[in-house]
């Protein structure tokens, strides 16, 4: 019969409870007095109704009879239909559940047990609370016994746990409704805090023109820094963390999956000392002062919050779980990921197809910073279409980006760099190093070109302005004052 059926189902989760709260010698939490005094007032009071509706959902309630009254009245309530005994009952006649509750007798029993109408939002919280504690138990029993599993890896293991864990609290935290008049205050208390405040919104890149357009990068947005091969992607997000983490003492991650935390930090150290790559990677020999100058440069690199992980091909679910740490154990503000087609999908995401792999990633990286509430910036390659595309100067489009348009849909801001010399579009020397930035998508802010410079030898990017400065100049060397360092 329907009903049986019905019950059965829905039966199945208290049962679970019921076995292990045996096994550990508790009853799960509950408190069906409460909920019989808050069934009664919805079928009493249409005040009651329009509170515990908007509050409540079925798992609130631990008796499955209780929950089949409760769906009921649901389910009268989105009709738009009156709330009362007569009306109860002859749904859950319809629905096949007036026999398993008991029938009508029961809902007159239950009118019975009304609290004070002034209870009712203590009676609302305490069967919410009992939810969550029955959640967090189920989540904990499932845990339990998804690592006795050897089949389930250990990264997805973790990863599911926190997830179980976080949503068993989040599944009965409801945001209110709130009014826009409301609204406006808060955002008005911003502004004047902001007032008094100097500096940007949102965690800084270190480069004038381009904060002055995102008030720096902010809490979870996903940022996408494409180009093609060998154009600069990893030095331009070398130098933003290292401006986040050395100038402005935000602690910063960096996954890279392509290049060792050796080879990271031999880029860093060319940029922020001004010796040759040549003589940082041993290949030429440094003299006694450079030495000096060496350690004098590197003091504030050496003690910045930047943290480096350069796991190969790493699973996108290990890369949750290291973010989810670094966040709360390092305080991490901002994360970097170099880059977004090196990473690894599940193996039930990726459905033989490449593009839903990416677009897996993509979803992902953008649902952990939000979770996480800070920007992640993730580098992408692009397609050789911008390269081969007429008319267009080269410059790379949103379509450009490669293997999934999930990327550009999923994304904040989309930002390209763009070398016309390094595809071969120029051959003026005096446009080796111009650059331009092109922020081609952004949610919450204009889009435009930025013109900058990249000093390759330096593996450093420059507004065009610092470019001219005397440290930038050619041979670096030169530049500096021997004397200062013997």
């Amino acid at each position: 019969m329907p009903s049986q059926k019905t019950g059965g189902r829905k039966t199945d989760r208290k049962k679970d409870l019921d076995n292990l709260g045996l096994e550990v010698g508790n009853k799960p939490p509950q408190a069906l007095d409460v909920e019989e005094s808050v069934l009664g007032a919805l079928l009493l009071d249409q005040s009651s109704q329009n509170l515990a509706l908007s509050e409540l959902t079925r798992n609130c309630f631990y008796e499955p009879r209780h929950q089949m009254i409760f769906e009921a009245i649901q389910a009268l309530s989105a009709e738009h239909s009156a709330i009362d005994i007569v009306t109860v009952s002859d749904k859950l006649r319809k629905m096949g559940n007036l026999e398993v509750v008991g029938g009508a007798v029961v809902l007159s029993g239950l009118s019975e047990k009304v609290g004070a109408a002034s209870h009712l939002e203590f009676y609302i919280k305490i069967l919410k609370q009992k939810a969550i504690q029955r959640d967090l138990i189920s989540a904990s029993y499932d845990i339990l016994r998804d690592s006795f599993d050897e089949s389930i890896d250990v990264d997805d293991l973790v990863d599911a746990a926190q997830t179980k864990v976080f949503d068993a609290i989040q599944s009965n935290v409801r945001r209110e409704v709130q009014a826009i008049g409301n609204v406006i205050e808060v955002v008005i208390r911003e502004i004047e805090g902001q007032q008094t405040q100097t500096g940007l919104s949102g965690v800084p890149s270190g480069f004038v023109s381009i904060d002055r357009v995102t008030q720096g990068w902010q809490p979870s947005d996903l940022i996408i820094i494409a180009a093609r091969p060998s154009v600069g992607k990893t030095a331009f997000a070398l130098n933003i963390a290292r401006n986040a983490a050395v100038d402005h003492h935000k602690p910063v991650a960096f996954f890279s999956l392509e290049m060792s935390s050796k080879q990271l930090a031999k880029r860093l150290m060319v940029s922020e000392t001004g010796l040759s790559a040549e003589k940082i990677k041993g290949a030429l020999k440094l003299e006694d002062y450079e030495w000096q100058q060496l350690d004098y440069r590197i003091k504030n690199l050496s003690s910045a919050p930047l943290y480096i992980d350069d796991t190969p091909s790493l699973p996108v679910m290990e890369f949750r779980t290291k973010a989810k740490n670094l966040v709360k154990n390092k305080g991490v503000q901002l994360i970097v990921v170099d880059y977004l087609q090196l990473m690894q999908a599940p193996e039930q995401a990726k459905g033989g197809l490449r593009e839903q792999e990416v677009a897996y990633i993509s979803r992902t990286l953008k649902a952990t910073a939000k979770e996480l509430d800070i920007p992640i910036i993730a580098l992408s390659q692009l397609s050789r279409n911008s390269v081969q595309r007429q008319g267009s100067g080269g410059k790379p489009m949103l379509s450009d980006l490669r293997e999934s348009g999930s990327i550009e849909q999923d994304a904040d801001m989309v930002i390209f760099i763009h070398r016309p010399d390094y595809i071969g579009l120029s051959d003026n020397p005096e446009d080796k190093e111009k650059t331009q930035i092109i922020i081609a998508k952004h949610r919450n802010g204009e889009t435009l070109d930025l013109d900058m410079v990249f000093k390759s030898e330096q593996v450093r990017f420059m507004e065009p302005e610092d470019a001219l400065d005397v440290y930038a100049q050619k041979p670096i060397q030169s530049s500096i004052n021997r004397e200062e360092f013997e």
